[in-house]
């Protein structure tokens, strides 16, 4: 006797209980605590051209709708160290944390929550932007674009 749960979310993890009736022994019960954690990390490479636009996606095959209705925000990260550079709550506008002059005036949040720099420098060579989505206090999904500039 088996539970099949297809497509599980968040929303399916808590206790379930079988119970079943023998004889003569009477009723039986078993619980289980389900858990349900979150995907690992995604990595990619982006290839862009040297002073090009560069669109950075947040969660591959998301729909903004699956997006919009949670938290989510942007990071870059180099030498070990990241720095937050857009968050998006639902409900508000999004929040550009332009503390680094290396990025102002250059980002912007695109369709589906894309990540979107003009123009591309020889200094995004390397570096790693990460997108944080917020499903839930326990589940945060993560993906991460290593970004790879050419010149011509």
């Amino acid at each position: 006797w088996a539970l099949h749960l297809k497509n599980v979310t968040v929303s399916l993890g808590g206790q379930y209980e079988c119970t079943f009736a023998t004889y003569p022994y009477g009723t039986k019960a078993a619980r289980i605590q389900l858990i349900v954690k979150a995907e690992e990390e995604r990595h990619y490479l982006k290839k862009v051209w040297l002073n090009q636009t560069l669109e950075i996606p947040c969660l591959e095959n998301t729909t903004s709708e699956n997006l919009s209705t949670y938290p989510l925000k942007w990071l870059v990260g180099e030498n070990g160290r990241k720095e937050e550079l857009v968050t998006k709550d639902p409900s508000y506008p999004a929040v550009y944390r332009n503390s680094s002059a290396l990025f102002r005036q250059r980002i912007s949040l695109g369709l589906n929550y894309t990540l979107k720099i003009f123009p591309t420098k020889i200094t995004d060579d390397g570096r790693v932007f990460s997108c944080h989505v917020l499903y839930h206090p326990e589940r945060v999904q993560k993906s991460s674009t290593t970004v790879r500039v050419f010149g011509k």
